[in-house]
């Protein structure tokens, strides 16, 4: 799967937040327990889909150094799929719907589209993340990517990490779940 190159959101809006308070937000998100919240207005996740909760961070090298985490729970697949961060007292932080033909970030009463789910998750975590691995890494799978590293050797004990070695900067991405 080849990383997309940032997008730009497809349609015109307020001011968008500052790269470093969505990295803050979806990085709190992905380290806290999930929420319960369903995004609206899209199309429902399958039923009998896979599904995790847990804790996700993301740190990237750059200068100055990013970091993000939060509280996540993950539903769907690489095509059609919800991802929900909220922070660890239970604030939703965001919330992400993807499905053929729409990728969107509900922020609060803001709601953003994009042209694919790889743009959708670089926008609300602030890296190139390979969303089609990420399924594939949760359910065992040592699937490649140019430029990641996958670490699946923890997967029994609920935890994933994979790095990123290129493009620069370097991202290390940790997470710990329970599959739902």
């Amino acid at each position: 799967m080849a990383l997309a190159t940032p997008a730009r959101p497809a349609a015109p809006g307020p001011a968008a937040p500052s790269r470093r308070t969505m990295l803050a937000a979806g990085g709190a998100a992905l380290l806290l327990t999930a929420g319960c919240a369903q995004l609206t207005g899209g199309a429902s996740t399958p039923k009998g889909s896979d599904s995790w909760s847990g804790r996700m961070s993301l740190r990237i090298d750059s200068e100055p150094v990013q970091t993000f985490a939060a509280l996540f729970e993950l539903r769907g697949s690489a095509d059609q799929g919800d991802l929900t961060l909220t922070t660890p007292i239970g604030s939703t932080l965001a919330q992400l719907h993807w499905a053929p033909g729409e990728a969107l970030l509900k922020n609060g009463n803001d709601t953003r589209r994009y042209d694919s789910v790889d743009a959708l998750i670089e926008a609300a975590t602030g890296a190139a993340i390979p969303v089609g691995a990420l399924f594939g890494w949760l359910a065992g799978r040592d699937e490649r990517v140019p430029g990641w590293r996958p670490d699946l050797g923890q997967l029994a004990n609920g935890r994933l990490q994979a790095t990123r070695e290129s493009p620069s900067p370097r991202a290390d991405l940790r997470i710990v779940f329970e599959r739902s």
